[in-house]
């Protein structure tokens, strides 16, 4: 029993909190291609809350980005079922998160992952926008690669954009990914074509 009592809490967290690269997102088993894991869509949505948060001119930054840091953490113990799975699948996200945080150094993030569940909060809104919309800028990545799937999703996704997202910013993002070049940002940087002398 003494090697199991090697670590303290906060470095079972940190362990912990690293294995969500581990942790395959839920709708992975539908689409059959290689997509974010739960820490990849972790970061982008903390760009996105961001970004939301800027173009509405609404929120308390400080929080937005604690409340995506932690809006999946509770998937490390119940992993990101999909909506398939939830048919018949219920987790106890609640017992989890509470489990996870318990005797850490950050166990006040706690409070904040309830604020995101509570969903009441301007801040816990663009949070879940941000979560909502990487989904949507994964399906035009995915569609990049020649997945025919995207556009199966699309009637659920734009009933989403309408009765779904919160704020006015965030479907105004949701518009735009729907006809984004999800490879401009680089093809844009070619040297030979924005800048033939470059490189040499």
């Amino acid at each position: 029993h003494q090697e199991l009592m090697t670590n303290d809490r906060g470095l079972d967290f940190l362990f912990e909190i690293g294995s969500l690269r581990h942790v395959p997102r839920g709708w992975r088993q539908h689409l059959g291609f290689d997509i974010a894991s739960d820490l990849e869509h972790t970061y982008r949505v903390m760009w996105l809350a961001l970004i939301i948060s800027r173009m509405e001119k609404a929120g308390d930054e400080n929080k937005i980005m604690k409340m995506a840091l932690v809006h999946d953490v509770a998937e490390t113990r119940t992993s990101d079922l999909s909506y398939v799975q939830k048919v018949y699948v219920e987790a106890d996200e609640e017992k989890a998160a509470d489990d996870i945080f318990r005797d850490t150094l950050v166990s006040d993030y706690r409070q904040i992952l309830h604020e995101f569940e509570e969903r009441t909060s301007i801040e816990a809104k663009i949070v879940k926008d941000a979560d909502n919309l990487d989904v949507d800028i994964e399906l035009k990545e995915l569609e990049e690669q020649g997945s025919k799937l995207p556009a199966k999703f699309s009637p659920q996704r734009t009933n989403l954009r309408n009765e779904k997202l919160y704020t006015e910013s965030a479907k105004k993002l949701w518009d735009k990914i729907q006809n984004a070049d999800p490879s401009h940002w680089h093809r844009t940087m070619n040297k030979f074509i924005t800048n033939p002398d470059a490189g040499k």
